[in-house]
């Protein structure tokens, strides 16, 4: 009798503590998602700001169509990286490319800058420098709702590897599959400082 008493206890005890565990994968994971969702809202805001700003641009920049054709293309190839990534943030493979095509973009946006200063006329322009103040803003709110999103994904990445929680994770297979850290590559802040004296 006491034999299965301890049993049924100890059965019961495995019981709570795997729901406890699914329980808490499942918070992490909405809130990875939840994450994710902030940095979608700032990439549409930004991938809508640029259209605007190539367009504004265009007429000063008549001999840099090569110039405003790369920030548009990689503008779309971004949008839809994000597109994908949205549906399923879940899917590292959607994050790795969404994070490949935003460093494009932002590559072509620095690209774009350099090639603008050659243009007084552009850069003292009104519309075109509400814009460019619009999408540095910008930039800074990805930059931080990326943080926020790899603090919640590393937080659950973390949990979701530990003993006994693995062993549930592993249990449920596909449901809590590892996050992915969504990395945006700053190519300028790779580049050493040129400095002359």
């Amino acid at each position: 009798m006491n034999a299965v008493v301890l049993i049924l206890g100890l059965a019961a005890l495995v019981l709570v503590l795997s729901i406890s565990v699914y329980n808490r994968l499942i918070t992490l994971r909405n809130r990875f998602k939840n994450a994710f969702a902030q940095i979608d809202v700032q990439l549409q805001r930004r991938h809508d700001l640029i259209p605007n700003l190539v367009e504004a641009a265009r007429a000063y920049m008549a001999h840099e169509k090569e110039t405003l054709t790369q920030v548009t293309e990689a503008r779309n190839q971004a949008e839809s990286a994000r597109q994908a990534a949205r549906s399923n943030p879940e899917n590292g493979n959607a994050i790795t490319t969404l994070g490949r095509a935003e460093s494009v973009l932002g590559g072509s946006l620095a690209n774009f800058l350099a090639v603008s200063e050659n243009y007084p006329d552009l850069k003292a322009n009104e519309s075109i420098r509400n814009l460019m103040e619009e999408l540095s803003s910008t930039e800074n709110r990805v930059g931080f709702a990326r943080q926020a999103f790899n603090d919640a994904v590393m937080n659950y990445n973390t949990y979701r590897e530990q003993i006994p929680n693995n062993i549930i994770a592993g249990f449920f297979g596909a449901t809590f599959q590892p996050a992915q850290l969504l990395e945006i590559e700053n190519t300028n802040a790779r580049k050493a400082p040129a400095v002359s004296f």
